[in-house]
């Protein structure tokens, strides 16, 4: 069965037969948490966080995001028929924001995947998200700032995560498209959803407490355990004291268990050897 142009046959099979056999129902994609204590009360915090935005994002948007927490919550199955609500997704191809978009059609949002086209990008890369559907955006400014803070010896990935996001804002702001979604782990509770201006940011695997293993899982098992990128992986060959910054990311998201002890000592074991 295909949602959105997009088939998920590879993905787990609950008792009862194969997916294309299966109604429209929250079944497959993603799983509940069942009695992960941490989960469960995210979960329960971001209901908070999106009945504050509920008003902002219309009742469709609304029923539709309650019902995939609910999912995670209770197993709870729910209509995922195509709903009249576009979302701009930042999207790097990457496995947060392929998973995220996934997710998100399989849900029944019309989703636009938007990649910021940065100059550190490979040709491959572009190809795999114009497969997705991705429209590629400028980043004004991006070389300028990102050198200079490289040249400084300083830490690049906050800069470059808020001019891309940014970019992903206006597009979504001349489109008229009111939520605005990011494959961000950790940005849980008030945060995991929330008013920005006249825009809604939906984090969604925070909002729907996902971790790392269940998003390596959802895009087929395969991840190839490198952090960062060449612009960065060239700040730690010049300023090697900046690897600790990128340590300290590592570590947050273990100390939340985005991430398993496992993936947390490949990450830093790769930051180690650039």
């Amino acid at each position: 069965m295909f949602v959105n142009g997009v088939g998920w046959a590879s993905f787990k099979v609950f008792p009862g037969g194969k997916f294309n056999k299966l109604p429209l129902y929250a079944t497959l994609m993603i799983g509940p948490v069942g009695d992960d204590f941490v989960k469960r009360y995210r979960l329960e915090y971001n209901l908070e966080a999106l009945e504050r935005v509920r008003e902002e994002i219309g009742e469709e948007a609304y029923s539709r995001l309650k019902a995939l927490v609910e999912y995670r919550l209770h197993g709870k199955g729910f209509e995922r028929s195509p709903i009249d609500v576009k979302i701009a997704l930042a999207f790097s191809a990457g496995s947060d924001s392929t998973a995220s978009l996934k997710i998100l059609r399989w849900a029944g949002f019309d989703v636009v995947p938007v990649m910021a086209k940065l100059p550190q990008m490979s040709e491959s890369v572009i190809e795999k998200a114009k497969d997705y559907g991705a429209v590629l955006v400028e980043v004004p400014g991006y070389l300028e700032a990102i050198t200079e803070q490289m040249k400084k010896g300083a830490p690049i990935c906050g800069r470059c995560h808020s001019m891309i996001m940014k970019a992903v804002e206006d597009y979504a702001r001349e489109n008229e498209i009111k939520i605005v979604a990011s494959g961000d782990l950790l940005s849980s509770g008030l945060i995991s959803i929330y008013k920005k201006g006249n825009l809604v940011v939906l984090n969604l695997p925070a909002f729907l407490a996902l971790d790392k293993a269940e998003i390596i899982e959802l895009i087929g098992g395969k991840y190839d355990f490198k952090f960062g990128c060449p612009f960065l992986w060239e700040t730690f060959r010049k300023a090697p004291s900046v690897k600790r910054f990128a340590i300290q990311r590592v570590l947050r998201e273990l100390r939340a268990r985005a991430i398993t002890p496992e993936i947390a000592e490949a990450l830093i074991l790769d930051i180690l050897s650039r």
